[in-house]
């Protein structure tokens, strides 16, 4: 095996760069096609499987941006019901439309006392 090896690298010094980088690619193929092996196994187990805590993280940001939605509904809301109160009718259905929006967001969106 040692006498193997000595004249491995005795033939890598003698040829050229580029035949000596293909015979090393050559040799260490195996040993990189293992590792390939292990690393494409734990990635496919880690896209298959969510932690706890991207859950809560995904469940946090839904939370989030409904809560900002609810927001910007409202204030909209406030909006067309001060056009509204001026007289303007357009208006006045377009708040209907908001408040009926922000009505069915009500229950996913989370109460906090102040």
């Amino acid at each position: 095996m040692r006498l193997r090896t000595v004249n491995v690298a005795l033939i890598l010094a003698v040829l050229p760069g580029c035949v000596a980088k293909s015979a090393f690619d050559l040799v260490t193929m195996p040993v990189r096609a293992g590792a390939n092996a292990v690393n494409t196994t734990a990635g496919v187990y880690d896209r298959v499987t969510v932690s706890q805590s991207e859950r809560d993280q995904r469940r946090g940001r839904e939370i989030r941006q409904r809560e900002e939605r609810y927001g910007e509904l409202s204030r909209d809301y406030d909006r067309a019901l001060r056009r509204c109160d001026r007289g303007n009718d357009d208006a006045c259905d377009t708040a209907r439309e908001i408040y009926g929006e922000m009505n069915a967001m009500r229950s996913s969106v989370p109460y906090e006392r102040n």
